[in-house]
C-alpha cells in the first residue's frame, strides 16, 4: 500500500537524521574539545541508525534519500508521482527529526547553523560520496543493501572532507542544527547540487557498464 511506503518514508528519514544530529550533540557534551572522538560517535551512531532503518523498512521503502529515489524513478522503479511525494516526505522527515532532537537536548527548536562547509574540494567531495552510495545502492542485491550502505557511508565519514552527506534530506535539514553536524544555509544549496551531480554520474555509469 502506498500509505505505508509514505509513512515509512517519512518515519525512516526522521529517526535517521535525529540519529545523525543527536548523536553529534551527544558526542559533543561528552568529548567537547576532541573532534576526532565526536566524529567517531557521530559515525558508529549512523552506521547502526542506517542498518536497522533500512532492514526495518525495506519491504515497504526505505530510501531515505531524494537522490536515491530519482535515480530509482530514472530507473523505473518509482513513478513520477511518488518520486514528487518522496521527496516532500523525506526532507519534511529529516527537519521534523532534526528538531525534535533539539528539543530533547535542551537546545532552541528553531536554530540555524553557522558550521561553513564550503570550497570547490568540498564540493567535488559530495559528488564523490553520493556517487559512491548510489553506485553501491544500485550493485548491491536486496539481501545486502543495508550492510552495504551502512559500511560505505561509515566509511565515507572519514575518507571524504565533506563527511559524506550524500543526501540533499541531510543537508535541508542539518541547517536547522547549530552543533557539530550542522552546515550553514548558504552551503546548502552546492551540497545539494552537488549529490544530484553525484547521483546521475553513478545512474549513468550503471547503465552503460552494469546493466543487463
Amino acid at each position: 500500500m502506498n500509505i505505508q511506503r509514505y509513512f515509512s518514508e517519512f518515519i525512516g528519514t526522521g529517526f535517521l537524521f535525529a540519529a545523525v544530529v543527536g548523536s553529534g550533540i551527544m558526542g559533543q557534551n561528552l568529548s567537547p574539545n576532541n573532534d576526532g572522538v565526536i566524529l567517531l560517535v557521530n559515525t558508529i551512531a549512523t552506521v547502526f541508525a542506517l542498518y536497522f532503518l533500512i532492514v526495518s523498512f525495506q519491504k515497504y521503502s526505505a530510501n531515505f534519500n531524494p537522490v536515491v529515489s530519482m535515480v530509482m524513478f530514472l530507473n523505473n522503479n518509482l513513478s513520477l508521482k511518488d518520486l514528487i511525494i518522496y521527496v516532500f516526505l523525506q526532507i519534511a522527515g529529516a527537519v521534523l527529526g532534526v528538531l525534535l532532537i533539539n528539543y530533547l537536548f535542551g537546545l532552541d527548536v528553531i536554530q540555524f547553523s553557522v558550521n561553513q562547509r564550503s570550497g570547490a574540494n568540498i564540493f567535488v567531495s559530495e559528488v564523490f560520496a553520493t556517487f559512491g552510495l548510489v553506485l553501491i545502492i544500485l550493485l548491491s542485491s536486496s539481501k545486502n543493501t543495508a550492510s552495504s550502505v551502512a559500511a560505505y557511508i561509515g566509511a565515507a565519514y572519514w575518507f571524504t572532507s565533506s563527511t559524506s552527506f550524500a543526501n540533499p534530506a541531510a543537508s535541508i535539514s542539518r541547517m536547522f542544527s547549530d552543533t557539530f553536524a550542522g552546515i550553514s544555509p548558504e552551503n546548502v544549496f552546492l551540497f545539494c547540487i552537488a549529490q544530484f551531480i553525484g547521483g546521475i554520474l553513478a545512474y549513468t555509469l550503471y547503465r552503460f557498464v552494469y546493466f543487463k
